[in-house]
């Protein structure tokens, strides 16, 4: 759809880029590698080559210096050409961001490089069977032994381990002050004795699996602790915020990516006199459609604008109202699609049906609709809670 008049030329020039190289491969491209159970590596490598993947990483570890602002133009583009790269929210947006601002030293060496220029991946791992949205029930525990930590535990719901060369793990350590847990962040590497993977069957059509993780006495050097142990929820919230933001993203770009093949549909399908787009009954639908994705895009630049700045407790806010205004608006784009469409909107010639159980995805994760209301109404509203 159109190009937000708030946007720099530079990012306009990026909007631009990426659309051309999304439009190179399209949704042909992903619906074809999900029916043969690959992955999007050709996609992944010229983005990476282009310098995309790691825009929002520092120039000096490789990436292109830029922000979220950046990498969230990037995920939507690639969305709205049908492709999108679910990849980027973990691997460069959530750990690489991590890492590049609480890392050492010696992990920015090790694992920036290879995460701008896309030879390298990171999972994230923070969901648990049990804990749910509530994260202070993670039970994830890491004990100190001797120089190393042992991490013991279970995840579930965690994308693309199977092609990620490290997991950032969220676990919890005892404080000695006061013996209560607290959440710290681990990078653990695929073939760690002890870490094993398991697929959980979704009804989901995406490239990207999803995973219930074992960590059973996993030994890790000292090195593997991301950060301050001490500065544990700050770090945990540095990598969330741009999750949210991210997701987004992702959300706006199947919601742009879905209209666009209805408006296409009704401004050629002719039944009666006119195309069924002359009818306002088509038409108004899909106009709202199209007003509320630009409404989520302008709070998700917000975010986006907030947390490259600085601003953690600002970008919290916003990229928690992003996230909801943008799934909100994707599931309501693609349903309109699909109705548009009628009986072609659920055949697999046109695509869009397998978009309905996607779309809903981003109301789900990485943070249910209904807790984002929860954060509002606590945060924003300064209302009591309930739990």
């Amino acid at each position: 759809m159109g190009t937000p008049t708030i946007e720099s030329e530079e990012h306009r020039a990026l909007r631009k880029a990426v659309a051309a190289l999304g439009a190179r491969y399209g949704r042909d491209y992903f619906t074809r590698v999900v029916a043969e159970g690959t992955h999007t590596d050709d996609l992944w490598a010229e983005a990476a080559k282009l310098g995309y993947l790691g825009v929002n990483l520092p120039e000096e570890h490789g990436g292109g210096g830029g922000g979220i602002v950046e990498l969230s133009i990037v995920l939507e583009e690639l969305g709205a050409a049908g492709c999108p790269l679910l990849m980027m929210v973990v691997s460069p947006a959530i750990c690489g961001t991590v890492i590049a601002r609480f890392g050492t030293e010696e992990q920015k060496r090790t694992w920036l490089p290879g995460l701008a220029d896309g030879s390298r991946k990171m999972a994230f791992g923070i969901t648990e069977p049990d804990a749910g949205s509530n994260s202070h029930r993670i039970t994830t525990t890491a004990r100190k032994e001797g120089g190393d930590w042992v991490l013991n535990g279970r995840k579930v719901f965690i994308s693309g381990v199977d092609i990620a060369d490290a997991t950032l793990i969220v676990g919890r350590t005892e404080d000695a002050r006061t013996g209560r847990l607290k959440p710290c962040l681990f990078i653990v590497p695929r073939d760690t004795p002890g870490f094993g993977r398991s697929p959980i069957a979704m009804e989901l059509s995406a490239p990207e699996k999803q995973f219930e993780l074992t960590l059973d006495e996993v030994r890790l050097p000292a090195d593997a602790l991301v950060g301050d142990e001490d500065a544990g929820l700050l770090q945990l919230f540095a990598g969330l915020n741009p999750e949210r933001i991210m997701t987004a993203a992702f959300a706006l770009g199947m919601g742009r990516y879905a209209l666009g093949r209805a408006v296409d549909y009704a401004g050629t399908r002719q039944v009666w006199k006119e195309p069924i787009g002359a009818h306002q009954a088509v038409a108004h639908p899909l106009a709202q459609a199209h007003i509320e994705l630009e409404l989520a895009r302008l709070m998700m630049q917000k975010a986006a604008h907030l947390y490259d700045a600085g601003d953690d407790l600002g970008a919290g806010e916003a990229a928690n109202m992003a996230k909801y205004a943008a799934a909100e608006a994707a599931v309501h784009a693609v349903d309109q699609a699909v109705h548009t469409l009628g009986g072609n909107g659920l055949t697999q010639e046109y695509g869009l049906a397998s978009m309905i159980t996607a779309a809903r995805v981003a109301r789900i994760a990485p943070v249910s609709r209904e807790m984002i209301l929860n954060f509002v109404s606590h945060q924003s509203l300064g209302l009591p809670k309930s739990y």
